[in-house]
């Protein structure tokens, strides 16, 4: 048995297709959807997604208003701009790149963005809507993790998925989606205080593994026909390669694609689907503001 491969890179573009399509609609209504990317400083990994998010906000016709702050930005004159921003009726959806230099508090940050304007997901109170299933934007990789399993056609509902990882960003949001009625499994959470992690991915129909940490995910710990979803994005040295490093999951590809049903990727699984369900988000944002 040999596992069949989730093309995330295939399926991000048939999302931002259909995104470029209502984008065009929109645009004969008189309204430009139009996100602001705000970077703080220089970090070679920032930099790197600010730039793939910047293109695909030009592929899907969409204004871009992106802002690239020095590192010595004060707390003060972020908070500043995320205001003027709120304000701006023509500006639909605000994103400020993460991690920010020490200095500035990140949470704070997050609260400054108005919940309308929220295209990361990451508001409390766009948490409070994904947590209760009221309408809201949803966090970019978890939602795109969840169209990969229906685009593929996984059934889910009554399903035991486990999640290995815990952090706000991946874990605890996947773990809530895959619960909501639509995608109906049981779910349970593995992270770093929990004994034989094994002892629970044996059981498991699906696993999202989103460490940080490669090998976290080995053939022992997988039974067959599992769908494994891998979520982390590690550097390792590799001489032959002209960067001097390759990436590679939390997962070890390929041996569980040897005993799985469905994996991803790394690269090409699930990162394509988080500027993916960004670009979505920034549409429902945009198509928001008529309604008001």
């Amino acid at each position: 048995m040999s596992a069949q491969i989730i093309d995330g890179k295939a399926i991000a573009l048939e999302v931002r297709a259909g995104v470029a399509e209502k984008v065009k609609a929109l645009k004969e209504k008189g309204v430009n959807p139009c996100l602001a990317v705000i970077l703080v400083g220089e970090n070679p990994a920032s930099v790197s997604y600010v730039t793939g998010k910047r293109k695909a906000l030009a592929e899907a016709g969409m204004v871009d208003r992106s802002e690239n702050l020095p590192e010595n930005t004060t707390e003060e004159e972020l908070l500043a701009l995320i205001d003027k921003l709120n304000k701006d009726d023509s500006v639909h959806g605000i994103l400020v790149q993460l991690p920010l230099p020490k200095h500035i508090n990140e949470d704070k940050v997050i609260m400054a963005i108005a919940p309308s304007k929220d295209v990361d997901g990451f508001h409390p109170v766009s948490v409070g809507n994904m947590m209760i299933g009221r309408p809201g934007f949803l966090p970019c990789t978890p939602h795109g993790i969840i169209v990969l399993l229906k685009r593929m056609g996984i059934q889910t509902s009554g399903k035991h998925a486990v999640v290995i990882g815990r952090s706000n960003i991946v874990g605890k949001p996947v773990s809530i989606l895959l619960a909501r009625k639509e995608t109906n499994c049981t779910v349970t959470i593995c992270h770093t205080g929990t004994k034989d992690i094994g002892s629970f991915t044996k059981n498991a129909d699906i696993i999202v593994v989103a460490s940080g940490h490669p090998h976290t995910l080995t053939k022992e710990m997988v039974k067959p026909g599992a769908v494994v979803i891998d979520v982390g994005v590690n550097r390792i040295p590799d001489a032959s390669k002209k960067s001097g490093f390759r990436l590679i999951g939390d997962a070890d590809f390929d041996d569980l694609k040897e005993i799985a049903s469905y994996i991803t990727p790394v690269p090409g699984g699930v990162g394509p689907m988080t500027i993916a369900m960004l670009i979505y988000n920034t549409l429902e944002a945009a198509e928001n503001s008529i309604k008001k």
